[in-house]
C-alpha cells in the first residue's frame, strides 16, 4: 500500500475515533492538548536528532542530479551537486518546516477558530509522517541508503508513479553540457 493511501486510511480512521472522543470535556480536552503538544515535541526532537546525526557522520560523498521539472520554479531541472551531508541536512530542515507549519495551522484553527478535533488527528499523522520521513529511516531506524532510501529521494505522487531526480549518467551529462555552453556564450 502506497504512502497517499495509508494517508487516507489513517486519517479516516482518526476521524471516526476523534467523533467518539467526549471534546466537550475540558478534561478529555486538556488530555488531548498535551498529546498533540508531546507529539510535536517527539516529531522536532526527532529531526533536531536526525540533523544532529547528519553533522556527526559528516559524509562528504559527492551526490550529483538532475532536479525534476518544476513547472512553477524557473531554477528547476538543472545539474545538483552536493555531499550526502547537505543532501540529507537540507531533507531534514524540509520536514522541520512542515512541522512547524503543522504547529501554526493547528494554532489558528485551535485557538481562532476552536476547532479540537484536528489535534488528534494531526497528533497521529504527525507520528506516522515522523516514521516514513526516510532521513529518520537512515539516520535513526538505521535503515541502509538503498531502494526508497537512495539518495536522492523519490517523491511519491498522488497517482502511484514516484518521481524525483535522475541520477542516470547520460542525464547529468547532457545537463553538465548545458551549463557549459551556458559559460561559453
Amino acid at each position: 500500500m502506497n504512502s497517499g493511501i495509508q494517508n487516507i486510511v489513517i486519517s479516516l480512521g482518526a476521524m471516526q475515533v476523534a467523533r467518539r472522543i467526549p471534546f466537550d470535556d475540558p478534561e478529555v480536552l486538556n488530555y488531548v492538548r498535551i498529546g498533540y503538544v508531546a507529539s510535536q515535541v517527539v516529531i522536532m526532537g526527532a529531526y533536531f536528532y536526525v540533523s544532529y546525526k547528519v553533522r556527526q557522520k559528516n559524509d562528504q560523498t559527492v551526490l550529483k542530479y538532475v532536479d525534476a521539472q518544476n513547472p512553477m520554479s524557473p531554477d528547476s531541472g538543472g545539474l545538483v551537486t552536493t555531499t550526502v551531508r547537505d543532501y540529507d541536512l537540507s531533507e531534514t530542515s524540509k520536514l522541520l518546516r512542515a512541522a512547524y507549519f503543522g504547529v501554526a495551522m493547528m494554532a489558528f484553527f485551535h485557538l481562532y477558530m476552536n476547532y479540537t478535533q484536528p489535534l488528534f488527528i494531526q497528533a497521529l499523522m504527525g507520528l506516522k509522517n515522523l516514521y516514513d520521513a526516510k532521513p529518520v529511516a537512515i539516520h535513526v531506524l538505521g535503515k541502509p541508503a538503498e531502494g526508497d532510501l537512495k539518495r536522492p529521494f523519490k517523491t511519491a505522487s498522488m497517482f502511484g508513479a514516484a518521481a524525483g531526480p535522475q541520477t542516470d549518467a547520460a542525464t547529468i551529462t547532457e545537463a553538465e553540457k548545458k551549463i557549459g555552453a551556458k559559460k561559453e556564450d
